[in-house]
């Protein structure tokens, strides 16, 4: 009985090592895809969505679909239009082996256009909000953004 309890003991530890391990992981990607953000770099965020990747922005409605329409349509839209962009976690993510949740700050200045039909504003802009991410396979799986889109666009002055 003793060997048998010892053995499962063993299994539940090994078990548990693994989530933290697996935890760890979800943090550590998320911390690559925000420092390649940070570092304005469009492509190399991309990188960290899985090719069949689903990206939700709350403000918009409907998500992107794949790793290429995610980076082109969210990521660089973003990098092109706030060239200065700083996105940054603040407080402690809720962390599990397949995902992770967590708030965050966004600031810079809007002086790049968003399009072709919407120019740069020139303006300062600081929102918060919250992500929620699911990891699949090392990936990026799905990311569900959502923030305050009425005070973000005030800040534009749209």
């Amino acid at each position: 009985m003793k060997t048998m309890l010892r053995s499962f003991s063993f299994v539940v530890l090994c078990a548990a090592a693994s989530l933290v391990q697996a935890a760890d992981d979800a943090k550590a990607i998320i911390d690559g895809y925000m420092a390649a953000w940070n570092a304005h770099d469009a492509n190399k965020a991309g990188e960290f969505l899985a090719e069949d990747a689903e990206y939700y922005d709350v403000t918009v409605g409907s998500a992107q679909k794949g790793r290429a329409a995610a980076r082109d349509n969210v990521i660089k839209v973003f990098v092109t239009a706030i060239p200065d962009l700083k996105w940054e976690m603040t407080g402690a993510p809720i962390v599990s082996a397949d995902g992770i949740a967590f708030q965050w700050v966004f600031s810079g200045t809007n002086t790049g256009a968003w399009s072709a039909e919407t120019p740069a504003t020139g303006k300062p802009v600081k929102f918060e909000g919250v992500s929620f991410v699911r990891i699949k396979d090392g990936k990026i799986a799905y990311q569900g953004d959502y923030y305050d889109a009425l005070g973000f666009n005030k800040q534009l002055g749209w």
